[in-house]
């Protein structure tokens, strides 16, 4: 299987002919559709998938949202308009100002941009034909939270200066001078490990779990409703159990783009502001 559409149509024409040979759970599959172009640049070898279409898609479309609400603006905003302002205003206020700080209304562009790109892939999940979200593919989100990492480093060396920010990291204040052999190994851990790599899982983690969880009950409802399985119990509940996980999925899809602008926004902060 290489997508839930596909994949609901193999199970379909399984169990039309009555050769199945019971319920096909999805497996990782899903996650590694056919190669659609493969091309070489300079040696380098690119694949194109369907994923990769939609992510293009995701974003030519978040593109095409962002530059129509802001067209034609009015002071008194249409439907589009407002839609737009109140996403910007959430991470400008709510995480520029609030979280980043003072010096943090520079980063607004960036914040809302991530937030909205996130935001965009992951509708793709719930979003017909295409009903699988990039973020779910670990490798988009490494890129997103190596992206971040660079950037928090290079503001912390920018604004603080390459040894007061490496000081304050590897021999944190007030710390007894022997704990260092114990305290600095885990605070380079932590900074240049562990936060990249949770920033990434948390939100492939996510994505890959509902995926997972609408593809299974989406194809259990087609298997207990078909013509040899047919239940009268298990198919509604399948049925309505796809139903309610895609409205926890559109929950799950604007906390996770939310989470990890305000992740970003603490370490912005922590990479302004000298920790104490």
């Amino acid at each position: 299987m290489t997508s839930s559409a596909p994949a609901l149509v193999d199970v379909l024409a399984a169990e039309g002919g009555g050769e199945g040979d019971g319920f096909q759970a999805p497996g990782l599959g899903e996650f590694y559709p056919e190669v659609l172009v493969s091309f070489s640049v300079l040696g380098v070898d690119f694949e194109i998938t369907r994923i990769t279409l939609i992510l293009w898609i995701a974003t030519l479309a978040m593109l095409a949202f962002l530059v129509a609400t802001v067209r034609k603006p009015s002071i008194v905003p249409g439907k589009l308009q407002f839609v737009g302002e109140t996403g910007y205003s959430l991470v400008r206020d709510g995480i520029a100002r609030d979280v980043v700080g003072p010096k943090g209304l520079p980063f607004a562009p960036f914040l809302v941009s991530l937030f909205f790109f996130i935001l965009a892939n992951n509708m793709m999940s719930i979003i017909p034909f295409a009903q699988i979200s990039p973020m779910s593919k670990f490798a988009f989100p490494l890129v997103l939270a190596a992206i971040c990492w660079v950037m928090y480093i290079w503001i912390g060396i920018r604004e603080q200066g390459a040894g007061r920010y490496f000081k304050d990291i590897l021999f944190l204040p007030g710390v007894p001078k022997p704990m260092y052999i114990l305290v600095t190994p885990i605070e380079i851990l932590q900074n240049f490990i562990v936060r990249p790599f949770t920033l990434a899982v948390r939100l492939f983690a996510n994505m890959f779990a509902g995926h997972m969880l609408l593809v299974v009950f989406s194809l259990g409802a087609v298997y207990l409703f078909s013509r040899d399985n047919f239940s009268f119990v298990f198919g509604p509940i399948s049925a309505l159990m796809a139903i309610v996980m895609t409205f926890f999925e559109l929950l799950v899809i604007f906390l996770q783009a939310y989470v990890f602008t305000v992740l970003m926004g603490t370490y912005l902060n922590g990479s302004i502001e000298a920790e104490h």
